[in-house]
């Protein structure tokens, strides 16, 4: 089990690089074993053009190293908040991808102005509370799980964390990674919008956001093929 996951993680890894939603050696990917216990995630400041399963790091939910030669990332306590507080959670990711960590940095939510960014989010991509200096990997896990439930949990799986970046979580790795890809590109979407309308563009009217929400997640949605 934890063989299959330590290379589900490391492929999630080596994909966000593919991706372009990580540079150098930011970002995360994590994964869990709810029924062993254990989270897996990648080693802190390694080298991805190198990294193989065998270098995951297996740790307890309380932080203890259980396998692995390296230390885990150094935002290991966040992703631990989040899989400690949401049981849905069987993923989470961290980027610095350069659109939503533009509008973490500039302390702005990523609003919601069409039908592309209704498909995914019921409103906006929000912004947690600033995180404490003290404990800060901890606090910051803390202010996620708070803004993930101050929305829903089934309707918010990413978050901005000001002055850091978007942090997702989603139920399986290969959803972590959709999410993490969609809130990039509704973060491009929104600045181009913000740019073109010289500021003051319109927020997607209700009626439209709820309706193209609620076909593709709602209890009579329709998008998609039937199963």
């Amino acid at each position: 089990m934890l063989e299959s996951l330590k290379k589900e993680v490391c492929e999630a890894n080596l994909e966000l690089v593919r991706e372009g939603l990580v540079f150098h050696t930011w970002g995360n990917a994590s994964g869990i074993s709810r029924q062993d216990g254990f989270v897996v995630i990648k080693p802190s400041g390694v080298s991805y053009h190198r990294m193989k399963p065998r270098d995951m790091v297996v740790v307890d939910l309380n932080g203890n190293i259980v396998e692995g030669e390296y230390s885990p990332s150094v935002d290991l306590p966040i992703h631990l908040e989040i899989y400690k507080s949401i049981d849905r959670a069987e993923a989470v990711i961290h980027t610095h991808s350069h659109y939503a960590t533009c509008w973490a940095q500039a302390r702005k939510s990523i609003p919601c102005y069409g039908t592309t960014h209704a498909d995914y989010f019921l409103g906006d991509i929000p912004l947690t509370n600033l995180p404490k200096t003290d404990n800060y990997e901890v606090s910051t896990g803390r202010a996620i799980v708070e803004c993930v439930k101050s929305k829903g949990v089934e309707w918010c799986k990413a978050v901005l964390v000001p002055g850091h970046g978007p942090f997702c979580w989603a139920e399986d790795i290969d959803k972590c990674i959709e999410v993490a890809k969609i809130v990039e590109e509704l973060a491009r979407l929104a600045y181009d919008t913000f740019m073109l309308s010289e500021g003051t563009p319109i927020l997607l009217e209700k009626e439209l956001l709820e309706k193209h929400f609620r076909r593709k997640w709602g209890p009579d949605a329709y998008y998609g093929q039937k199963r």
